[in-house]
């Protein structure tokens, strides 16, 4: 008797594919983002947490990358219930986090994160840590209101991401995310806006890259080398959503040069709308840009599974399911490596079975309120 099984579809085909990040090789080009989620009281992630990232690992999620986590500097967090990636306590959890999402057959990397000026006096979970930055703005044009860094300051913070990522090595995880992006600490020293220092660490693109680049290294020498490391950066910014690191591919890649040269083996590119171009004259987006001048692989994101962009439904603004097929289209034509999906795999921890079966008809439109649980 002959049996047939179902033809693969085109998402299947696509998607599935393994892809080698450094010494690591993930099942499939399907990412989670990294969404702060705000659940573990105290800085610790718990059982709640392990079991959200493994029911997406389960579900066909080939790569996690998890919420934001602050690093092991005073200044670098503005919530208790924000998980940290120091402390004996904090570790402990995100081990069980990772061992949950290894049982379910996905690779997991933590976001590390510094707020930087973002933060104001008086927040936990260190309330008498003062806001620090470059300049001490917190966004273009603005007064003064931080602290602005020594180099006694920066080697602190070099020296929290190199040691959050040895951490994740020993405890388990199989890379590090480095957060570059969104106006937080390391964006305030690449975005000419907030940084307007007069020293080695302001002034051309590279001059801005500097410590970016500086932490990079740190974190590369702390890993093994096989060890993935991930940067995200962005153009915009929480504080402003038209600023822009670099007008142009030729001021983009003297950005993202001495990043990669510092040790980044992926580059996650952070846009709104993941199908618009970058710049003028090319279809590229920021991620497709960025892979053709460094040669990395490239994560694209940016309002995948939703129509509109993402600060409409953060709004409540309920958004049917967008088609994947121009992004099948871009990822077939190796404009970019992999996916990342944001707030409609918030909603539903299935949508990579779904979406690799086949099964659009079941994806249910993102509602704000999924933001409020840790389903």
């Amino acid at each position: 008797m002959t049996v047939t099984t179902p033809a693969e579809s085109r998402a299947a085909r696509v998607l599935s594919r393994p892809i080698a990040l450094n010494g690591l090789t993930v099942p499939n080009r399907i990412v989670m983002a990294p969404m702060t989620r705000m659940f573990s009281p105290g800085g610790v992630p718990g059982e709640d947490v392990r079991s959200y990232y493994a029911r997406r690992a389960a579900a066909g999620v080939g790569l996690i990358v998890t919420e934001g986590t602050y690093v092991g500097h005073d200044s670098a967090g503005q919530s208790d219930r924000v998980p940290r990636f120091h402390g004996e306590e904090q570790l402990a959890g995100w081990a069980k986090v990772a061992e949950g999402v290894h049982a379910a057959g996905g690779t997991i990397v933590p976001q590390l994160w510094h707020v930087g000026m973002v933060r104001k006096q008086g927040e936990p979970p260190f309330a008498d840590a003062p806001a620090v930055g470059p300049s001490g703005l917190v966004t273009a044009g603005a007064e003064p209101t931080g602290k602005v860094m020594t180099q006694s300051d920066l080697d602190d913070v070099i020296g929290a991401f190199a040691k959050a990522a040895a951490d994740a090595e020993r405890i388990g995880f199989d890379g590090v995310e480095i957060h570059g992006a969104h106006g937080y600490l390391l964006d305030q020293f690449l975005w000419e806006g907030t940084n307007r220092r007069t020293d080695a660490y302001g002034g051309d693109p590279v001059a801005r890259t500097r410590f970016s680049a500086e932490v990079v290294a740190a974190v590369r020498e702390a890993v093994s080398p096989e060890f993935p490391v991930l940067f995200r950066y962005s153009q915009w910014k929480q504080q402003d959503y038209t600023a822009r690191l670099a007008e142009t591919p030729e001021e983009l890649e003297a950005l993202l040069t001495p990043l990669a040269a510092a040790g980044v083996d992926v580059f996650h590119a952070s846009t709104r709308r993941y199908w618009l171009p970058e710049f003028d004259g090319s279809d590229l987006n920021l991620a497709g840009w960025t892979k053709k001048l460094t040669g990395k692989p490239v994560i694209t994101v940016g309002s995948v599974g939703l129509d509109g962009d993402f600060m409409g439904a953060f709004q409540g603004e309920g958004s049917p399911v967008k088609g994947i097929d121009n992004l099948l289209d871009r990822l077939e034509a190796e404009e970019f490596d992999m996916v990342a999906v944001g707030r409609a795999l918030l909603q539903d921890p299935q949508w990579a079975a779904k979406v690799l079966g086949d099964r659009y008809d079941e994806l249910a439109p993102y509602d704000a309120a999924a933001v409020k649980t840790l389903s």
